[in-house]
């Protein structure tokens, strides 16, 4: 991290963001040799010597329950930033609701994410010519398949192929082993057979066992000795997770993925990477031509704007921010915000489809003390199962969605204390504590996380009054769910009620048979994606397949906003996929003198 003095007075790529997306980008170009300035809006953040990894919810302010400052819990390692950051508003339209979560911290929000990994399938790229909704991406999945591969290499993933529709397998030898289904999970497994739902090895980005420091270097950095030299070492630092520690916390033996453990400190080590903090960038500078020039942005120490020149700018802020930067990017070639000829910037944003149902499972009372540890995210889950039916047109809805559970007898939270106050019912003394006991470990949840068709009744625009702290406009959301989502919605509640009956259980979140009451508001997946869509028609989109702006030919905006659609697997994965992709092109454009 260099002082002002011992910068560079123009960086060959200038990267916003230091999340997924820009986290990756920077990683993969310090690696070829740019030289890169990432800004980064909030603190510096050092997981090896920041997180909490052993502390006890007893030595939490409020048993370490989640607050307004910290909605996650005290020890979640979102140590600034949330729904709401002060000083940072959002508006909403008027009879309309969206939540934003941002990260102001050095590695976004790759430090508090679940790290579930999985690939979008060939059917998620062109949804349009399956259904005739939404859009098709400019893209197939043969041709982000490889950078699956090197990303799952790189960062270290589990999971099994199972061969299932849509559901890719990764190459062999890429995944790490899985760890084994804990008793609750067998169970469910059992019994979710009963009603034709699949259950099979989870994929989160957490190392069951050391990374193979020999094969993947070679495999992510083909013909760069200099890198596979680099990340070999660096991969030697990271231990395979103890099985015990919240992953949200943040991870100081570099067991799971962060930007913070996993990309950027090799990317520092490369000597090319130049990381500012404290950064709010506000707006991309043209030339005469209409290249991006550099990025603005303000010193929040100093509250004084500040300047950063590049031959590229990569935006990697996030679905909203890289949005909300270019459409307050105006200029008289721009006058509607920077790349924004199509006035698509802002448009078409999504959110995952979010439902739970809560069960309560009596096979599991009374069962002796054993461990039960594990990754603190799932082991197993659901894929889509019933993509045959939906073509067919017989579930009322065009997309699907997967399902991740919830339960264990892990070390108890405010959530155990509040379940067991539901089956208790005012005990005390002796007696609870039996009671207590008894229904520890009985209770499971299921979260259904689902597509959502891209709608032009949802979009972020520039709020014509509102400023930051900082002086700069602010996002203001448009958020409407189809009937799509809302009878997908339904759905999963109907279908969690069919699996927790077949465990013998019973529910304990109504069941609605009303979308709009089962769905969860628009952004609270924290999935935001779209925005800056990819596509072939500079018209029809704002970046082609490379996430290269089809304007601005020095412009990439390889986040979730480039996202054509919204599929129901987790996006963190293909971002990294993208973001690479994106970096290898910068690369070889500049080789061949095109940027």
């Amino acid at each position: 991290m260099a002082p002002p003095a011992a910068r560079p007075k123009v960086y060959d790529v200038v990267v916003v963001g230091s999340g997924a997306a820009g986290g990756m980008a920077a990683y993969m170009l310090a690696q070829a040799g740019v030289k890169v300035a990432m800004l980064e809006a909030g603190r510096d953040y050092k997981p090896t010597s920041e997180t909490p990894m052993f502390n006890l919810n007893a030595q939490a302010p409020l048993r370490g329950v989640g607050t307004p400052d910290k909605p996650f819990g005290f020890y979640d390692a979102t140590v600034h930033g949330g729904w709401k950051v002060p000083g940072e508003p959002y508006t909403s339209a008027e009879g309309t609701t969206f939540r934003w979560w941002r990260s102001r911290m050095l590695g976004g929000r790759t430090n508090h994410w679940g790290r579930i990994s999985l690939r979008m399938g060939p059917y998620d790229f062109h949804p349009r010519s399956r259904d005739g909704l939404g859009f098709d991406w400019p893209m197939d999945y043969a041709e982000l398949a490889p950078y699956y591969d090197r990303t799952e290499a790189l960062i270290g993933v589990w999971g099994t192929n199972e061969g299932m529709e849509n559901t890719p397998d990764s190459s062999p030898g890429i995944l790490q082993p899985a760890p084994k289904p804990r008793g609750y999970e067998m169970y469910m497994r059992k019994h979710a057979a009963k009603v034709g739902v699949p259950i099979i090895p989870s994929r989160i980005a957490v190392l069951s066992q050391p990374m193979d420091h020999v094969t993947a270097p070679k495999l992510v950095h083909p013909g760069n000795p200099r890198a596979q030299e680099i990340l070999s070492r660096h991969m030697q630092t990271r231990l395979a997770c103890i099985w015990a520690i919240p992953c949200g916390r943040g991870c100081s033996i570099g067991a799971n993925f962060q930007s913070t453990t996993v990309l950027i400190p090799p990317a520092l080590e490369t000597g090319n990477l130049t990381v500012i903090t404290d950064a709010m960038a506000r707006e991309v500078t043209i030339d005469a031509r209409g290249r991006a020039t550099g990025v603005h942005y303000i010193d929040k120490k100093t509250r004084r704007d500040a300047y950063v020149a590049g031959r590229v700018v990569v935006l990697a802020a996030g679905a909203g921010e890289s949005a909300r930067i270019l459409l307050n990017s105006r200029s008289r070639l721009f006058p509607q915000g920077l790349a924004n000829g199509s006035g698509l910037v802002g448009r078409y944003l999504m959110d995952t489809v979010g439902a739970s149902v809560d069960g309560q499972i009596p096979a599991l009372e009374s069962l002796p003390p054993y461990n039960e540890d594990g990754g603190s995210a799932m082991h197993v889950y659901t894929p889509w199962w019933l993509y045959k039916e939906q073509l067919a047109g017989k579930l009322g809805f065009a997309r699907g969605y997967h399902i991740e559970p919830g339960g264990s007898r892990r070390m108890p939270g405010e959530g155990h204390v509040s379940d067991i106050q539901k089956m208790t019912k005012g005990l005390y003394g002796k007696k609870l504590k039996q009671e207590a006991r008894r229904y520890y470990g009985t209770f499971i949840g299921f979260h259904g996380r689902g597509e959502m068709i891209p709608n032009k009744d949802s979009y972020c625009e520039i709020d014509p009054k509102v400023l930051d702290d900082y002086g700069i406009p602010v996002l203001r959301f448009h958020w409407k769910w189809s009937d799509h989502e809302l009878r997908q919605a339904a759905h999963m509640q109907k279908t969690f009620a069919e699996v927790i009956t077949a465990m013998g259980g019973k529910t304990l979140t109504p069941i609605e048979s009303d979308g709009a009451k089962a769905i969860a508001p628009g952004g609270a997946i924290i999935h935001e994606v779209g925005t800056v869509r990819m596509g072939k028609d500079a018209k029809e989109s704002v970046l082609d397949k490379y996430a290269r702006s089809h304007e601005v030919k020095n412009l990439y905006v390889p986040d979730g906003g480039c996202f054509v659609s919204n599929a129901d697997k987790n996006p963190t994965l293909t971002i990294l996929a993208i973001a690479m992709r994106a970096a290898e092109h910068i690369e070889g454009e500049m080789k061949r003198r095109n940027l």
